[in-house]
């Protein structure tokens, strides 16, 4: 190429045919070359880190999954067990309805009968406690609104007032939680209970 002074410019002019010059790209400090120790290492460190994660996500689900088989265990017969509590609360109704007068002076077909339901409710509430429903009277006791619902109060003064003093229908626990609360009658107008009664 010849410029207007009439001198030739080939120094400025790149050689036909030479490869363009790459230079090598920067590693940061904390990217390692691959294939480096220090690459390896780090990868090594991160496999590790994900198989220990790993190992927890699966104990964890092995702990979630034993805790449902055991509630499944515990708490699978409850839709049943309410449904049997029906038959026992009639077998308890039948006994009630013959008073204790009746059943010393009754001939001994009707004692033998009466014998015969109160076998068969022992019975019934033996085989529900092998399966963990177990029966609760609350008498006598304070009352709280976690086991037992209140039907009415009644007035008396010998009690503390809140105390269960009548049960209507007996309550039912499954495992540790409430299968059927206790309807009963709670005390009014008697002495207030204790601070440390209430609490508990």
């Amino acid at each position: 190429m010849t410029d207007p002074k009439g001198q030739n410019d080939n120094s400025a002019s790149p050689e036909q045919g030479a490869e363009p010059v790459v230079s090598k790209p920067y590693i940061m400090p904390d990217d390692p070359e691959e294939g480096s120790v220090e690459a390896l290492a780090k990868e090594l460190a991160e496999a590790r880190d994900r198989t220990l994660r790993t190992l927890a996500e699966m104990e964890n689900l092995r702990k979630r999954t034993a805790k449902e088989v055991s509630d499944a265990r515990s708490y699978g017969i409850t839709g049943f067990a309410r449904d049997v509590l029906d038959i026992a609360d009639n077998l308890q109704r039948a006994l009630d309805a013959v008073p204790a007068e009746t059943r010393e002076l009754a001939d001994p077909m009707l004692k033998t009968l009466i014998e015969g339901v109160e076998l068969t409710e022992r019975s019934l509430l033996n085989a529900l406690e092998k399966n963990g429903v177990k029966k609760f009277d609350p008498t006598g006791e304070k009352f709280n609104p976690n086991f037992q619902q209140a039907m009415y109060e009644v007035p008396d003064p010998s009690v503390p007032a809140g105390t269960v003093v009548q049960v209507v229908q007996a309550g039912y626990t499954i495992g540790d939680r409430v299968l059927r609360p206790a309807l009963v009658g709670v005390s009014k107008g008697g002495a207030k209970a204790a601070p440390a009664e209430q609490q508990s």
